[in-house]
């Protein structure tokens, strides 16, 4: 029997009927078109104009023009073949000024976005909050005003009424540890504050506000599935010493059980409440049970493991900024983040599947058992067009091969994963990165708007149509 007969042979991994397969993006990266039928002005639309935010002074006026493309964008998830699309809408778009009336040709938007994705099969996943705040809240307070989460929830229940009758599957706010810790502590991401204390505040709103929208939602219909969504790290200690387990244990306590705890168990993590000590104090009576309310399912967005260390020295944040920023790290700043030796992508950040086992198996280990999908996984890496007009990124495909292996190991050890959305459907803006960062199964010429699908994209629709995996990798 030859190699390629056996190969040939190899029994296929196959995921479970009914696993969506997907990818994702975020309103504020692709859309474009800021001032355009009566859209408001959001946090990110004041940040990229500030001096030095954003590498080369870059901003996402125009990003990858979705809003008028979007047509062609979603005929060419239907060539891909993705059964589910997840996209967040704008919140400026909706309510310009975060309240009041809803702005009748932002909602149509949506609605006609949502519609064509169903007439080309593909379920829309809608997202709610993905950091693109209206600067009108940001000016009455932003995210550490406890009315900011009352707001959220009113727009929240604008939109799901106004499309929950075609949108099943619904998540809240995307990544509170980044819109509150990169925006208010480190100052990286708009609005740009360092303010330790009203970045905790910001965090407890954040998920204040995924609690009061699931209330209001749920208020509407009973038939909505809806998810909170966190992005999650694997955290090692860079050795056995004492400082550097503490270490470990305080990141993962701000990045990871922060949120989860809040979320599934109702309650904070003692130990990081002692670690912030005087700025602990953010809660009211009945928050965590508004927080805590049953979910559907929890979204999941990873990329990589963090190697900690208690002894400063490292970089100040495992994701450096581009630009010059404060630590995220709120009542551990001293903790540094370690190069363990992997392999990186192009934002340095180390490459690391076996960390998202070890995190889906602690979900189900460790946590009340829920639904759990993957909301977010890709790779940043310096693509380039060759001159037949293909782009060979066998990078993001060995890169996404391999998390999806790990998936389909998760699944077979009993987690309850029941789906995998790439990161991202196509280049866009990187936040403070500009345009530098490649995410996407799909090229983007910025200047042309063209767009080709590059070699992970043909692959993982294949891997979409088989429904798995070829068996196991050498």
């Amino acid at each position: 029997m030859t190699t390629q007969e056996t190969q040939t042979q190899t029994p296929e991994l196959v995921f479970p009927a009914g696993f969506a397969w997907g990818a994702a993006t975020s309103a504020y990266q692709i859309e474009g078109a800021v001032a355009e039928d009566g859209r408001g002005t959001s946090i990110w639309d004041t940040f990229v104009r500030q001096p030095g935010r954003v590498v080369n002074g870059e901003n996402a006026d125009t990003a990858i023009d979705h809003y008028h493309r979007y047509r062609d964008d979603v005929a060419l998830m239907s060539q891909l073949g993705l059964g589910a699309y997840r996209f967040s809408i704008s919140w400026p778009r909706i309510q310009p000024t975060g309240g009041g009336a809803v702005n009748a040709k932002g909602m149509d938007f949506y609605s006609r976005l949502v519609d064509e994705l169903l007439a080309k099969g593909i379920d829309p996943w809608v997202t709610l909050y993905h950091w693109d705040l209206p600067q009108a809240l940001e000016d009455a307070g932003g995210w550490p005003s406890r009315d900011t989460a009352e707001r959220f929830a009113e727009y929240a229940a604008a939109v799901h009424g106004a499309l929950g009758d075609r949108v099943r599957n619904w998540s809240t706010v995307n990544e509170p540890w980044c819109a509150a810790f990169l925006g208010y502590a480190s100052g990286e991401h708009a609005p740009g504050r360092r303010e330790p204390a009203a970045s905790m505040r910001a965090a407890h709103h954040l998920l204040l506000a995924h609690g009061l929208a699931v209330e209001a939602m749920r208020a509407q219909r009973s038939d909505t599935r809806i998810g909170g969504c966190v992005n999650l790290y694997a955290i090692s200690p860079q050795t056995g010493s004492e400082a550097d387990l503490d270490a470990a244990r305080r990141i993962d306590g701000l990045q990871n059980r922060f949120f989860l705890d809040a979320l599934l168990k109702g309650e904070y993590p003692a130990d990081v409440l002692d670690d912030l000590g005087p700025m602990a104090d953010f809660a009211r009576d009945g928050d965590l049970a508004v927080i805590s309310a049953p979910l559907d399912m929890l979204l999941i967005n990873y990329y990589s493991r963090f190697t900690v260390s208690g002894v400063p020295g490292g970089s100040a944040s495992a994701a450096a900024a581009p630009t010059d920023s404060g630590s995220p790290w709120v009542g551990s700043e001293h903790v540094s983040f370690v190069n363990a030796g992997r392999p990186v992508t192009a934002m340095g950040w180390e490459i690391d599947d076996s960390g998202l086992h070890e995190i889906l198996l602690r979900l189900a280990r460790e946590y009340p058992r829920v639904p759990l999908v993957i909301s977010e996984n890709g790779a940043a890496f310096d693509d380039v067009m060759a001159d037949d007009g293909t782009v060979n990124d066998s990078e993001r495909l060995a890169y996404i091969e391999a998390h999806l292996r790990t998936c389909h190991a998760a699944i077979e050890a009993g987690v309850p994963l029941e789906g995998y959305f790439a990161w991202s459907l196509m280049d866009n803006f990187e936040w403070a990165w500009g345009y530098g960062k490649r995410f996407g199964l799909v090229h983007v010429d910025y200047e042309t708007q063209r767009r080709v699908p590059k070699e992970s994209a043909l692959w993982y629709a294949d891997t979409i149509r088989r429904g798995g995996l070829s068996g196991p990798a050498e």
